[in-house]
């Protein structure tokens, strides 16, 4: 997706001042108001208006199903196709953009897996597939200033302070800097067992398990999104002292809801898992922040450039990939199995700021000749240029 393609800063949703998000598609309509709890179980919060308060407290019971059982966050893989006919049968231009849509990513991919269409689906979506697929702890992961981070940013950014925690995490403390600091060494530990397991059937099932714990999977959630606000306050400073920063970071902060990072935190990454989700902009900010190449097949552009689009534009080789299918710009799924003759050769066609390059990635092994192809893909790949797990295109 070329600069130019990219939406202008007024073109973001919110941009023209603080408009309320709505509920991401998938998401449950919020259903009869429920009696107001005892004040003393939700303290006021002087950054949101009542209605918002009460919002959150019907999101929170949508949380769960009739039996009180959290819903499942990712639900078993089925049939690509058998998933498209089922939910886009009618004869809309909408719907047969769709079908479209997810005729192509079948060429790629034999089976998709639903994500909860709630308003973490996006940040769901990502860290699941990037989990469940890690051979290795990233090495930022395993920084011991990771967990120090929380303390060393508050003590310098008050602002911070105003943090809201997920929906299902209301009940905690009330220290942030000890919550945060929960998050960051929960998902380095979860992290580091997924990588350690031998196979990748055993990381499908430990994640299953991982993304089934409510307690759990929340307080990911909250690592991933304080690690967006450092990486945003990285970049914030950074352009501040007239240094190069990546050309969506000028994007993120030319919005009238997030002309610095505190606004970004009130008006955005406090909503997350509330009531709204992450924005395109916000997604590259996710890729930045997790140090992954996210790789989107945005069925609703079929038929364009922007059908799969990547964040960031121009990754770095050494980044892995994860792949999603973004029915809208709020809802993503998780593609799954290779299609054989797709995982023989794979091919990224990105669109980067200075024009169009192609990177073409092929396994090293092929047919037991490990050592040999790995030489001859090395030498062809110095002169064409290679992304390790590159996106399918």
């Amino acid at each position: 997706m070329s600069r130019e393609a990219m939406p202008q800063p007024g073109a973001w949703r919110g941009a023209g001042g603080a408009e309320k998000p709505t509920l991401e598609a998938g998401a449950a309509s919020p259903g009869p108001p429920r009696a107001a709890r005892a004040a003393a179980e939700h303290e006021e919060d002087m950054y949101r208006a009542a209605d918002e308060i009460e919002k959150d407290k019907e999101l929170l019971m949508q949380e769960r199903g009739s039996s009180g059982e959290p819903r499942l966050s990712v639900a078993p893989e089925m049939e690509i196709m058998d998933y498209c006919r089922r939910e886009w049968r009618g004869n809309t231009q909408q719907a047969a953009r769709m079908r479209k849509g997810y005729e192509e990513v079948s060429q790629k991919f034999t089976s998709i897996r639903r994500v909860r269409g709630d308003n973490y689906c996006a940040l769901r979506a990502t860290l699941f597939q990037a989990m469940s697929q890690a051979t290795a702890s990233p090495a930022w992961l395993q920084d011991p200033e990771l967990t120090r981070l929380p303390e060393k940013l508050i003590s310098k950014h008050s602002w911070i302070k105003q943090w809201k925690l997920g929906l299902q995490l209301e009940e905690k403390g009330e220290d942030l800097v000890e919550n945060i600091k929960e998050s960051l060494a929960l998902l380095r530990r979860k992290w580091a067992a997924l990588a350690d397991l031998g196979t990748a059937e055993a990381r499908q099932l430990a994640c299953d398990e991982l993304f089934a714990s409510a307690d759990e999977e929340y307080l990911l959630y909250e690592a991933i999104k304080f690690l967006m606000l450092s990486r945003a306050i990285e970049l914030y400073d950074d352009r501040e002292q007239g240094k190069d920063v990546p050309f969506f970071s000028v994007l993120l902060f030319a919005r009238d809801t997030s002309r610095d990072p505190a606004q970004l935190l009130r008006n955005h990454l406090n909503q997350v898992g509330h009531t709204g989700g992450l924005e395109q902009v916000e997604m590259l900010l996710l890729a930045h922040a997790m140090r992954h190449t996210i790789c989107a097949y945005r069925l609703s552009k079929h038929g364009t450039e922007e059908f799969l689009t990547v964040f960031p534009t121009d990754p770095p080789r050494d980044w892995p990939v994860v792949t999603l299918i973004a029915e809208d710009d709020r809802h993503y799924n998780i593609p799954v199995r290779l299609c054989q003759e797709t995982s023989l050769v794979r091919t990224v066609d990105t669109v980067t700021a200075s024009g169009a390059q192609l990177w073409r990635a092929r396994p090293a092994a092929l047919f037991g000749a490990v050592l040999v192809a790995a030489m001859l893909v090395a030498s062809r790949d110095s002169q064409k240029g290679t992304v390790p797990g590159g996106c399918v295109s």
